[in-house]
C-alpha cells in the first residue's frame, strides 16, 4: 500500500492514496501544492530525456530564427474555452 505524507497542526501522519482519493477537490489541491512546493524548495527538476532536449532545441532555433509563430494569449485562451466546451457537453 502507498502512503503519502500528510502535515497537521501537531506534527505529520501517513495517509493512503485511497484516502486521499475520498478527500474534496480543495483537499487534493492544497495537498498537490504542498508537494510542488516540496519540489521548488529542493531545486530538484528530473532531467529532460533526449526527445525534450531535440524539441526544446529546436524551438529555440526557431524562435532565434525569427520562423517562430507564437499565438497570443487571447487566442489560446478561446481555443481552451472551446475545448472544454465541446468535452463538457459530449459526455
Amino acid at each position: 500500500m502507498r502512503y503519502i505524507v500528510k502535515r497537521q497542526k501537531k506534527g505529520i501522519s501517513q495517509v493512503t492514496i485511497d484516502e486521499i482519493k475520498k478527500l474534496s477537490v480543495s483537499e487534493k489541491i492544497l495537498i498537490v501544492e504542498d508537494i510542488w512546493d516540496s519540489i521548488v524548495k529542493k531545486n530538484e527538476y528530473p532531467a529532460l530525456t533526449e526527445a525534450q532536449c531535440k524539441e526544446l532545441s529546436r524551438r529555440i532555433d526557431s524562435y532565434h530564427s525569427g520562423s517562430f509563430e507564437g499565438r497570443t494569449w487571447e487566442d489560446i485562451k478561446n481555443q481552451t474555452r472551446s475545448r472544454f466546451h465541446a468535452l463538457r457537453h459530449s459526455h
